[in-house]
């Protein structure tokens, strides 16, 4: 037991350096800070610290990131980012020497990392981490008695840290030791970053259109390369820090090393520690659940979250909105290490996964060899399993929830990540030199072997390829349909993105030739028996029809605007299809209007964006096995080029069909809420147009008009002579007036039918409208105020 006067001191000392600390805006002042908080640790055990851990680093943490205001004693006050946080000042300042300073304290062969480590094998501090900063699904949870008691299953970075309030016995709190607490406001920080900049910048503002050249100010794309290597990366401390701590906390190169109890019930290596994987577990459920699961509605995989009797998805408390913006730079990093795993299990090894083994049980192994092995002995192969669900929601609702309008940016970010993925063994430990060089101080030298190996595509990678078959497909066409929706706002970007997805999937022969095979075999019953590829690919089908189920879990036809999977919502794959609906005619097609798209382009940049669109042409006719590129047989009328610019993409598809025939399948009135509307207004008058239309049987297309006619007959009336002279005073006139009003209203009835015609009253939701309406209130006001003062 410490004596009182020790006590009493470590106290003073620790709130003296806590306002040292929150004090500390200016480079000098922080550079003193961490010195002085250096000091203390190594002036105390770690018995001695739990003053510190109390009191002095919540206002470290709130100072590191800038959570709250200056006067903030914890981070669980802040509501927004301030620029005093000491990231921010160093990457104002651009100080290396400072970032150097500030990334020593932190790292983890740090004196307060290893001070966290020793306080928490203690068990001398807790902390209760606020609710409002938890992921939103995870604040729905806890605040429901139902849901709460299965939402520590189901969130691994979760589990065992769920307790009742003390003070507050009817509500529960999540208690995290120094390590996950402080990971838990590291994970937050993008998070509120971005929330930050999408409030303070009106996301559906229109932009200028870009010039072609300007695609290299795009991160993850030719030309992006030169400003990225002029990026200082010493500045850029987050990223340093999450780096370090990746590669000290979550291992990829060998992960059976730190489990050897899951390859074996013996033999336990010496050097063991059943901590090591538990930690990399929670640090990437952390990352992964923050920045990519984060505001999904559907959050858990279905089978899994019905096992737990909590049925998904949380419509009424997460809405259907786009994941977090600004969060590329930390989730491509996060996705590339990971993906490590596999590069350095999979490439350059002799054995290889054979055709027949199941990706949904067998993954390579983080060895020297390159083996099947099976999950339910080992749990944990590689960290893919990790990202594949989540990732993959995260891509797909950044295309089908971007509103309308918007800039193609944020997008264009996770468009980046997504060619990434899909492109694994371009991943080389090359790609971390930079890191490595600003974590060591030097340049670190690139290894032969891993610049030899990055070669492109081979058959090592069909298990990586079967497992994420979704991202090759069905993500393809989901992105098919964004790329239609916002041809118009940036015609010469959003072909530069079909070009890239195009000139993926086919820069390998291999690779396109395994993705054909496993459509086939998707999609037959029975092959012959000279199919034996396609055979043996045939017991993956009911694994990726269970994939594309899950990961699709809660998307609906009306909301997900741009989608082509309307017909058969997570049941087919048609990206290989050459029907309305499948690939091969939607690229035709979005060809063509790309072409007329890019005739309004500046005549400096025309020349090169019909080069993009001509060597789009040579993909998919590459794609599509040579097929040429076929006419179709409707204009896209030229006359009005500029005409309905801003409405959603109609036409879905090419035959031989007059354009006005050939329908967009998605509910054009529930388009996103555009800029002009009143968003509220705009809902409610969706709601009522859609009753109406109900109650009058307008939402029946004519199909058949010869039909049509025989079976409709207007009504007459026929009045006689004597019952025109003996009408029977006001009331019969009544009728007759009654009669003839509802027979003009079945007339107008009728024809709005025989011409497809709807209610909509959501015009009356426009702001411009709505402002006429209130000047015309206004009018009224005035003219009998006036009328009033004259007499």
């Amino acid at each position: 037991m410490l004596p009182h006067s020790y006590t009493v001191d470590s106290l003073s000392q620790s709130q003296d350096l806590a306002s040292a600390i929150l004090s500390a805006s200016t480079p000098s002042n922080i550079s003193a800070a961490c010195s002085s908080v250096e000091s203390f640790l190594h002036s105390h055990t770690p018995d001695q610290c739990r003053h510190f851990f109390s009191v002095t680093f919540p206002s470290l943490i709130c100072k590191i990131f800038g959570f709250g205001d200056a006067t903030a004693a914890s981070p669980a006050q802040s509501s927004s980012l301030r620029p005093n946080g000491w990231i921010d000042v160093i990457s104002a300042a651009n100080d290396l020497d400072l970032a150097e300073r500030v990334f020593n304290l932190l790292s983890p062969s740090g004196i307060l990392m290893s001070s966290i480590f020793a306080v928490d094998k203690l068990a001398l501090v807790k902390y209760v981490f606020p609710t409002e900063r938890l992921p939103e699904y995870a604040r729905f949870m806890l605040s429901s008695e139902k849901d709460r008691s299965a939402l520590s299953n189901l969130c691994p970075f979760l589990k065992g840290k769920i307790e009742e309030d003390s003070v507050r016995g009817s509500l529960y709190e999540v208690r995290l030791n120094v390590f996950e607490y402080y990971m838990f406001w590291l994970s937050y920080y993008p998070v509120c970053r971005g929330n930050n900049e999408s409030s303070a910048v009106n996301p559906i503002q229109k932009r200028k259109m870009f010039k072609l050249e300007n695609w290299t100010l795009i991160k993850g794309f030719p030309g992006s390369n030169k400003r990225d290597s002029d990026h200082k990366l010493e500045c850029n401390l987050y990223i340093r820090l999450l780096y370090s701590y990746l590669k000290a906390f979550v291992p990829v190169f060998d992960l059976n090393a730190h489990q050897p109890y899951r390859s074996s019930l013996l033999h336990y290596g010496n050097g063991y520690d059943g901590s090591v994987m538990t930690r990399a577990e929670f640090l990437v459920n952390v990352f992964v659940h923050y920045w990519l699961v984060e505001n999904d509605f559907s959050p858990f995989p279905v089978v899994t979250a019905k096992s737990f009797g909590v049925a998904p998805p949380f419509r009424s408390a997460v809405e259907e909105i786009p994941p977090t913006c600004g969060l590329e730079e930390v989730v491509k990093l996060l996705v590339k290490y990971l993906n490590l795993s596999w590069v350095t299990s999979g490439v350059g090894s002799e054995n290889y996964i054979e055709y027949g083994e199941s990706p949904r049980w067998k993954t390579p192994t983080s060895g020297s060899s390159f083996y099947v092995a099976n999950l339910s002995i080992r749990p944990l192969t590689s960290w893919n399993t990790h990202l594949q669900r989540p990732l993959y929601r995260y891509i797909l609702r950044s295309f089908l929830f971007c509103p309308i309008g918007s800039s193609v940016k944020n997008v264009s970010q996770v468009f980046s990540i997504w060619v990434m993925y899909l492109e694994p063994w371009m991943i080389s430990l090359d790609d971390f030199s930079d890191l490595e060089a600003a974590l060591n101080g030097s340049v670190v030298k690139k290894e032969e072997s891993y610049e030899s190996r990055v070669c492109g595509y081979t058959s090592l990678w069909q298990s990586y390829v079967i497992s994420n078959y979704l991202y090759y497909s069905s993500l393809v066409m989901h992105f098919i349909g964004f790329a239609h929706k916002f041809l118009h706002t940036d015609p010469e970007i959003i072909t530069q993105m079909v070009l890239k997805v195009m000139s993926t999937l086919t820069s390998s022969k291999e690779l396109l030739v395994l993705m054909k095979n496993i459509d086939k075999a998707f999609h037959s019953k029975q092959t012959g028996p000279g199919n034996s590829k396609v055979n043996e690919l045939s017991r993956f089908a009911p694994s990726i029809r269970e994939q594309l189920k899950d990961w699709e879990d809660g998307l609906c036809e009306s909301n997900a605007d741009g989608s082509f999977l309307h017909e058969n919502w997570n049941k087919d794959l048609k990206l290989f299809s050459d029907g309305e609906d499948g690939g091969q005619q939607l690229l035709q097609l979005f060809i063509l209007r790309a072409e007329a798209e890019l005739q309004n382009v500046s005549e400096k940049n025309l020349t090169e964006a019909l080069k993009c669109v001509d060597s789009l042409k040579s993909a998919v006719s590459n794609f599509f096995g040579g097929h040429v590129i076929k006419p179709i047989a409707f204009s896209l009328e030229p006359d009005h080029p500029q005409k309905n610019r801003d409405e959603l993409f109609k036409p879905r598809g090419a035959g031989n069909q007059i354009a006005g025939f050939v329908k967009y399948k998605g509910d054009w009135m529930t388009r996103p809420v555009s800029e002009d509307e009143v968003a509220w207004m705009a809902k409610l008058l969706i709601n009522i147009s859609i009753w109406l239309n109900e109650r009058l049987g307008l939402n029946k297309s004519e199909i058949n008009k010869d039909k049509e006619e025989k079976s409709e007959s207007v009504s007459y009336v026929d009045i006689s002579g004597e019952d025109v002279g003996n009408v029977g005073g006001p009331g019969d006139a009544a009728r007759m007036l009654l009669r003839g009003v509802v027979m003009v209203c079945g007339t107008v009835l009728q024809l709005m039918r025989k011409f497809g015609v709807r209610v909509n009253l959501r015009a009356m939701a426009s702001k411009k409208f709505l402002m006429l309406l209130f000047l015309y209130f206004l009018f009224l006001v005035l003219k009998r105020v006036v009328t009033r003062m004259i007499w």
